[in-house]
């Protein structure tokens, strides 16, 4: 794997968070500035030192803040009032959850508004290059972790032996509920080492979804399916969250969480160039125009704002009927 001792970080926005690991702004134009030394983390870094792998993405929101408004603009997005406002004005006048709100009135477009070009990669090299060596670390903090675990403890049904879980892009670990009984949990990945370490997994499949977005399982096979850190990197989203649909039962969960940390180099386009809300508006978007879903919502989960990693999902059902 490849250093990021050489990163350099022109920005002013550059923080760090409570773990030590660097936090950028989220701007594409970063990633192309900096070397492919460093822009990744060593497995053998993240495990010695305990910095967890990646950049951490900024909480602005380009679609409130003045500074980045045009991107999501340009594609179509324009905010239920129609009007910008200044960074921060969310936030001081949020009555409720502003990445909550989000979603209630999203003025999605007619059509999908993300092509090849905000789907494209700093490195496009195949994702088995990258994830050939096995990463035995969490890419959130443990506050993050313990949120995104509570979160699963309401969502989830009663345990139970009719239950059945799928974990797509998943490890060495799900940060399900410990102890939590179901009849089948099962996992795809990219890593078959990480896989084979996951203590809750009944079966898994190796397979790379920016290759093939298909799932070897039946329809109607699972109650919930879940995505933790990992949206960020597909590049074919709607045909992964179609194969979501297909695979849930009718009346089941789909959950796509995510922090502001990723690994910039094979996050797309469109997610390092925005902020915190936008992705919000980003995966509901994915199941808007992947069909089959009732109308997405949000939450944020973050445990301690400014002192943790944030954490933030977004959820939709497969209609009963």
């Amino acid at each position: 794997m490849l250093t990021r001792a050489a990163m350099t970080m022109t920005t002013t926005t550059a923080l760090s968070t409570a773990s030590g690991a660097p936090m950028c702004a989220s701007a594409r134009a970063q990633a192309h500035r900096a070397t492919r030394a460093g822009a990744m983390e060593t497995r053998a870094t993240s495990e010695a030192g305990g910095v967890k792998p990646g950049w951490n993405t900024s909480r602005r929101s380009a679609f409130i803040g003045t500074g980045a408004s045009a991107m999501l603009r340009s594609i179509g997005f324009t905010t239920a009032a129609g009007a910008s406002m200044t960074p921060g004005t969310a936030f001081a006048s949020a009555k409720s959850d502003p990445y909550a709100d989000v979603l209630k009135e999203p003025g999605f477009p007619d059509k999908f508004p993300f092509g090849e070009k905000e789907m494209a990669r700093y490195d496009e090299s195949s994702d088995f290059i990258f994830y050939s060596q096995p990463r035995f670390v969490t890419h959130i903090d443990d506050q993050a972790i313990e949120a995104l675990t509570k979160y699963y403890s309401r969502a989830f049904p009663a345990p139970s032996n009719d239950v059945a879980l799928l974990d797509v892009c998943s490890s060495w670990i799900s940060h399900y509920p410990t102890g939590y009984k179901a009849g089948k949990i099962s996992g795809i990945g990219m890593n078959e080492d990480e896989l084979k370490r996951n203590p809750i997994l009944n079966d898994y499949a190796v397979r790379d979804l920016n290759e093939d977005p298909t799932f070897p399982y039946d329809d109607n096979t699972f109650d919930v399916v879940t995505n933790a850190v990992s949206v960020d990197y597909l590049t074919r989203p709607l045909e992964v969250m179609r194969e979501i649909n297909r695979v849930l039962k009718p009346g089941g969960l789909a959950i796509m969480s995510f922090s502001n940390r990723c690994f910039p180099t094979k996050a797309v386009s469109i997610w390092t160039g925005t902020g915190d809300l936008d992705h919000v508006w980003i995966v509901g978007a994915y199941y808007h125009f992947a069909g089959g879903f009732e109308p997405p919502s949000a939450e944020d989960i973050s445990p301690n704002p400014g002192k943790s990693d944030p954490m933030y999902v977004v959820i939709a059902r497969k209609p009963t009927a």
